[in-house]
């Protein structure tokens, strides 16, 4: 099932998701919007079609992975549903000493190719979690 873009904006305002003001993002970047994740993640039913709609465009792109990689605590959710959606493991990362890595066993192989997924768009913030969790 593809999504268009006005459908998950208006299931992100149907859930009280969308967020409209001025945001300070932790990038440093200002946005007039926010798309709060969580308030639709909650509910399972959404989260499961936000990610299949995401494993849809990813196929659509041609992109494959051996596993989903995703940033506790925001990630874990949308990253599992991806997963589960792509037919792939799902796995999480935890802060060790400011760090990024992959514990509880986790493990990501040398060249293994990693779909990073979070709650949020960071845009350098998905690059550095992939390459920590490598390290």
């Amino acid at each position: 099932m593809r999504m268009r873009q006005e459908e998950i904006k208006e299931l992100f305002r149907k859930n009280n998701a969308l967020l409209n003001g001025h945001f300070l993002l932790s990038s440093g970047l200002h946005s007039d919007t926010y798309f709060q994740s969580a308030l639709i993640l909650q509910h399972p039913e959404e989260a499961a079609r936000l990610a299949r709609a995401l494993a849809v465009r990813l196929k659509e792109n041609g992109i494959e992975a051996g596993a989903v990689v995703s940033p506790a605590m925001g990630g874990v959710i949308i990253g599992h549903e991806t997963g589960r959606a792509l037919g792939i493991r799902a796995v999480f990362t935890e802060r060790v000493d400011g760090k990024v890595a992959l514990r509880r066993g986790f493990s990501v192989s040398k060249g293994e190719k990693i779909i990073v997924a979070e709650d949020a768009s960071w845009r350098s913030e998905e690059r550095r979690v992939g390459k920590e969790c490598r390290s």
